[in-house]
């Protein structure tokens, strides 16, 4: 079966940035800067031309300059690329012009890097932010990219996409790593980043969590005062296997597991001591455990179970709680301020979460709201 690819034109309307299609003459040449919009041919100068084109469910869109006819050119080349790799014929990309690198080209090499060295859900970040710079970038060549293409792109992930500032600021930083790798830095200057207000984590209290675990089945119940009781990620605790709690020791470890193709964030093993009262029910829960699967946690079907946040969210909401309030990541909060305010120390709290600098465990140094703080507080200023 012959791939299509289409030619559009990404232009400004009274209702915001859209993707025409490009309208031709009689002869078949592309008409420059001529578009259809509701079923009406239109002029637009601005904007640049992209390829568009399926692979599978996903469609693909790469930008390819603003000159209509080396867009046209492009398009037919794209074409007869697809086609002859459906027929198995590999197919060399065409050398840029100057020495300069398409954009596209740059793009898709970098993430098949990044493919081989992050995890899959980080790799999505990545390729889910240099797809959105790639829609919003009209240069053909990595060279070209100029510092307001930057600004333009944090504007697009603002104003188009509508992302939370966060998300826009990480985007932004998986572009900026990418153009450091092909040698050009120093566009974006320190007012350029997307801002955002680091939020305080927030953490459970010990009143709703008692109101919680009060609904929770005897299995659920251990299964969230695992995630209270250890500070782990939820990965962490899908992969978790018999072997790596150690019931006499009272330990838990994250380690790597080769046979499931997983490994801890940032590739760092760890221990975590845990408490008695943990491991009495981890003792028990051992006990009627199937022998032949080695999780802790498993499915029916012996795999690491994915659906502990719907869970979560169910328990919440069996004990009269808003769940959205609930999210797994909030236990490990917790877990991290409650050993700070016990007084254990920053660097051990570091090592117990597996956090690969101090300032990432600092964010957890919450001011107290203990009843004994506030008699301090009664104290001075009775």
């Amino acid at each position: 079966m012959n791939r299509e690819v289409n030619l559009t034109k990404r232009i400004k309307t009274s209702s915001g940035m859209r993707y025409c299609r490009v309208m031709s003459s009689a002869n078949g040449r592309v008409k420059p800067d001529v578009v259809l919009i509701n079923q009406k041919e239109e002029r637009h100068p601005e904007g640049a031309y992209y390829l568009e084109w399926r692979e599978g469910a996903k469609r693909v869109r790469v930008s390819v300059g603003k000159d209509a006819q080396d867009a046209a050119a492009q398009r037919l080349r794209k074409e007869a690329e697809l086609n002859a790799k459906n027929h198995g014929v590999v197919v060399v990309p065409p050398s840029a012009k100057n020495g300069h690198r398409l954009l596209s080209a740059a793009i898709t090499e970098w993430l098949a890097e990044i493919k081989l060295t992050k995890k899959p859900k980080t790799f999505a970040a990545y390729s889910n932010g240099l797809g959105y710079f790639a829609e919003s970038c009209d240069r053909q060549y990595v060279e070209d990219v100029e510092r307001r293409d930057l600004l333009s792109f944090a504007a697009y992930l603002r104003d188009e996409k509508e992302l939370a500032p966060q998300t826009c600021h990480n985007r932004f930083r998986y572009v900026v790593s990418f153009l450091k790798s092909c040698g050009i830095r120093n566009l974006a200057h320190k007012n350029d980043w997307p801002q955002f207000v680091e939020e305080e984590p927030e953490i459970y209290e010990r009143e709703e969590l008692d109101q919680l675990f009060k609904a929770c089945s005897e299995e659920e119940r251990l299964r969230y005062e695992f995630f209270l009781m250890t500070g782990m990620r939820d990965q962490e605790v899908m992969h978790c296997y018999w072997s790596d709690v150690n019931i006499a020791a009272g330990t838990v470890r994250v380690s790597h597991k080769p046979d499931r193709g997983w490994t801890p964030k940032a590739y760092k093993e760890r221990e975590i001591p845990i408490p008695a009262k943990l491991v009495k029910k981890l003792k028990t829960w051992k006990v009627t455990a199937d022998k032949t699967c080695n999780l802790v946690f498993p499915t029916s079907g012996w795999k690491p179970d994915t659906h502990f946040l719907e869970r979560l969210k169910a328990c919440a909401e069996r004990a009269d709680l808003n769940k959205d309030n609930f999210w797994l990541h909030k236990f490990r909060a917790t877990f991290a301020t409650w050993s700070l305010w016990a007084g254990v120390d920053l660097r051990t709290v570091q090592l117990w979460l597996g956090h690969t600098d101090i300032e990432s465990t600092m964010r957890y140094l919450k001011p107290s709201r203990s009843q004994q703080v506030r008699d301090k507080v009664n104290e001075i200023f009775a």
